[in-house]
């Protein structure tokens, strides 16, 4: 009940409070312009405010691990390729596994990268006992063949007996000889290994072989007469002998190993030794042929 102190005051503020909760204010409130800051609608977004996404957008931010069309294109592709690589290495190995393999043996004109894997695996694997009776018998074939090595200074013994100082460089030619056609080999080898060199290349070799002589027998016989007090006529044989050595050691060393493999023989086992007997015996035999030419004319 209302007092009877303050009756008006009490009355305005009974009225205040039903205008203010009444639905007129609020519509009134709705009506009213969007720029005017009213103190009901403050702070309220409405639907045109909301910005608006793709469903796209909603599904990268909600689902991370789903791909854009790009990212899919490129793992299409690194999937294919994967799967061709994996093809090719199934066929090698079915082409393998059935003796296909075209590569030619220890590597010749190229193309031998997977036999020459094969053979070292094989020469790790192999005992020591197995690689001695491999090589043994070659090696035998080509001692026998020195000997005739003795056979020639036993033919060639006047000629020694007029000038003893050609005895003084019998090891130094044949130890050139050995070196020349060891380098020699050695580089064929390694051109065969990796289908870089044919037999069109041997005769180079041999012209390198006869050049390379020239300038060291050049060099041999002028530190031989000059240095060594060795007589003109030895120094002389000396200077004449090494470069057909050495062209003869070049020529054997570049042509054994394509015979090796054209008789289907192995050329790491059996051309450096075979290059070597050959190239004793002969160059003794040059060497003395030779001497008794000069001796003859001088």
């Amino acid at each position: 009940p209302l007092t009877t102190e303050r009756p008006i005051l009490l009355r305005i503020l009974l009225i205040a409070s039903l205008l203010l909760n009444s639905p007129a204010t609020f519509a009134l409130a709705a009506l009213s312009p969007p720029g005017r800051n009213n103190r009901l609608t403050s702070g309220v977004r409405t639907t045109a405010q909301i910005p608006k996404k793709s469903p796209l957008a909603f599904v990268d931010a909600m689902a991370p691990w789903s791909k854009k069309k790009g990212d899919a294109a490129a793992a299409a592709e690194i999937a294919k390729l994967k799967s061709e690589l994996l093809s090719k290495k199934g066929d090698a190995g079915e082409g393998k596994k059935k003796g296909t393999g075209t590569a030619p043996a220890h590597g010749a004109h190229g193309g031998g990268g997977t036999d020459i894997e094969e053979e070292i695996d094989m020469y790790l694997d192999r005992p020591f006992f197995s690689l001695a009776r491999h090589r043994v018998g070659w090696l035998t074939v080509f001692l026998a063949s020195l000997s005739l090595t003795a056979v020639i200074m036993t033919g060639f013994e006047h000629t020694l007996s007029r000038q003893i100082e050609l005895a003084y460089f019998v090891p130094l030619l044949a130890g050139h000889g050995g070196n020349t056609g060891g380098q020699t080999v050695g580089t064929v080898l390694a051109a065969l290994s990796a289908g870089a060199i044919t037999e069109k290349d041997a005769p180079k070799e041999s012209l390198s072989g006869l050049s390379m002589g020239a300038m060291l027998g050049l060099g041999v016989g002028i530190v031989a007469y000059y240095f060594m007090g060795i007589s003109s006529h030895v120094s002389t044989v000396i200077a004449l002998t090494i470069p057909p050595l050495s062209a003869i050691a070049s020529t054997l060393a570049s042509g054994l190993p394509f015979l090796c493999i054209f008789l289907g023989l192995d050329p790491t086992v059996i051309a450096a030794p075979a290059m070597t007997s050959f190239v004793d015996v002969t160059g003794l035999l040059c060497y003395f042929l030779i001497a008794n030419q000069i001796f003859h004319l001088w």
